[in-house]
């Protein structure tokens, strides 16, 4: 009996040992994220410090956490992550309900993802569905919230993700979509942004308003469910009329020869990856005015 058990506490150890060998023994290395480091777009200035000109592969400007209104901040958890301040990086009370909800439908209409597995899955794991990459992701998670705040988590969320238009990050979205920074948008605003990065293209509002308004709509009654709004902010929320500021090619509508020159300048003298990865701000002694004079 003794030799049995033992036995099967030898079998049970390499079996368990063999399973955490084969989930992490090619990991991806975390530095990408603890070190984050995102492609920035360089942006050319005038004289008078107006944007003449923007190159870059991703179109991100990064925001500090601080700076992130806390409004912007609950909208987000609100619809992604409700529980993000107390979980470790899975939250296995999600992802048991996510489970019960799909098998009630029958299909997958939840999904079990924290915001930290999100950035895992985002920074450097593939895009594929199987359940491999799914404990890799929650492995990776459950790292990464040891190495990092939840604040510095959410930094890196708020400034990687993709809102489709070719936006990244949430500063970069309010600009385009709302002609303004995060810092001076309002709850109304800030849900509808929320609603855009579960399926950027589905949801984009240049070309489905409708679909986005929707989800938006579903946000702030999660909001007023879960206490993160009370009422009358909902109400107002409601009631502000959404409007999309139309898309700038920011390049062509000052000077575009001279932004061109500038182009060329830096490419040459830096070299290509500089100019479109960089994230530099450049001051020019270009005088606005007397250009468009």
């Amino acid at each position: 009996t003794i030799i049995t058990f033992t036995t099967l506490l030898i079998i049970t150890f390499v079996f368990i040992y063999s399973m955490y060998w084969y989930f992490t023994h090619d990991l991806p290395d975390l530095t990408k994220i603890t070190g984050y480091k995102p492609y920035l777009t360089t942006e050319i200035y005038s004289s008078d410090g107006q944007l003449i000109g923007e190159f870059g592969t991703e179109r991100r400007k990064l925001i500090p956490y601080e700076e992130i209104p806390p409004l912007v901040k609950n909208a987000f958890i609100a619809v992604e992550d409700k529980r993000f301040f107390e979980h470790k990086g899975v939250d296995l009370k999600r992802v048991i309900g996510a489970l019960l909800k799909n098998i009630e439908e029958g299909e997958i209409v939840q999904g079990g993802s924290t915001i930290t597995q999100q950035v895992v899955k985002n920074l450097v794991l593939s895009p594929e569905r199987s359940i491999t990459r799914k404990v890799k992701e929650a492995i990776l998670a459950y790292k990464m919230e040891k190495n990092l705040s939840k604040e510095e988590i959410l930094y890196i969320y708020f400034n990687h993700i993709y809102f489709g238009d070719g936006t990244y990050g949430i500063e970069a979205a309010s600009r385009n979509y709302f002609g303004k920074s995060t810092t001076e948008i309002n709850l109304a605003e800030a849900t509808f942004l929320a609603a855009l990065p579960k399926a950027p293209g589905y949801y984009n509002p240049r070309l489905h308003f409708d679909r986005a308004k929707k989800r938006q709509e579903l946000i702030l009654k999660i909001m007023e469910d879960e206490g993160f709004a009370n009422k009358e902010q909902i109400n107002q929320a409601q009631e502000y009329k959404i409007a999309i500021a139309p898309r700038r090619n920011t390049n062509l509508e000052v000077a575009p020869y001279f932004v061109e020159l500038i182009r060329q300048y830096i490419e040459n003298k830096y070299g290509s990856k500089t100019l479109i990865e960089g994230g530099y701000t450049v001051f020019t002694t270009l005088d606005v005015d007397l250009s468009l004079a």
